[in-house]
């Protein structure tokens, strides 16, 4: 669709985070499911509804406009979605996996704050007062759950994640000890007897009896 004014750029973003929305609710499922922490879970099922509300409303305006919200998809979710992938398909500590995940959902959050920014401010030049007010809606939700990660990180995910790794490190260190242990047992010759003078001893040979002696 060719850029010829605002209102086509309007529509444009609008399509592309059509897209980001419904490609997030499939994956925000799947990051529940891979979410250790109960705290991360709840955020994670929390936000799968609060999404779902959020497609309804561009299917709103999509509907205002008389226009089809299908039709672009957007390259930008679907490589975020992509990264989110990878970490759900990591082995590793459960609660390093964490932290990864929630930097995975933050990047997303911020994303899309971008995104319904610029097309919150598009309806509000263009005069669609109702949309600008929806818009506006999901733009404070999306901060909203930015900030609950934020601070759900801060608080007990990062700092799980640190501890898990201080353990790992104690882990390692002692096995390192142990085997270094096994390796001077291995390779300390045994000791020989030590005369007087600081001369190693030598066994003396057995002396001849005498003829006729028993």
């Amino acid at each position: 669709m060719p850029l010829n004014s605002l209102h086509d750029l309007y529509v444009d973003e609008l399509k592309d985070l059509y897209s980001a929305e419904n490609q997030l609710l499939k994956a925000l499922p799947k990051m529940a499911k891979k979410a250790s922490a109960p705290e991360l879970k709840t955020a994670f099922t929390e936000h799968l509804e609060v999404t779902r509300k959020q497609v309804e409303r561009l299917e709103q305006i999509f509907t205002e406009l008389g226009v089809s919200p299908k039709g672009k998809k957007c390259k930008a979710m679907e490589g975020l979605v992509e990264e989110g992938k990878e970490v759900l398909e990591e082995d590793g500590k459960p609660e390093v996996i964490d932290a990864a995940l929630i930097a995975c959902a933050q990047r997303v959050e911020h994303y899309e704050m971008a995104g319904y920014g610029c097309v919150r401010t598009f309806a509000k030049l263009l005069g669609y007062e109702d949309a600008e007010e929806l818009l506006q809606a999901t733009l404070d939700e999306e901060g909203e759950a930015d900030q609950k990660l934020t601070e759900l990180a801060e608080t007990v995910i990062n700092v799980e994640a640190e501890e898990a790794g201080d353990e790992g490190d104690e882990e390692r260190e002692e096995h390192e000890e142990e085997g270094e242990g096994t390796e001077e047992e291995e390779e300390s010759p045994a000791p020989k007897s030590v005369g007087s003078n600081g001369v190693a001893a030598k066994a003396s040979p057995a002396k001849p009896k005498p003829p006729g002696k028993k």
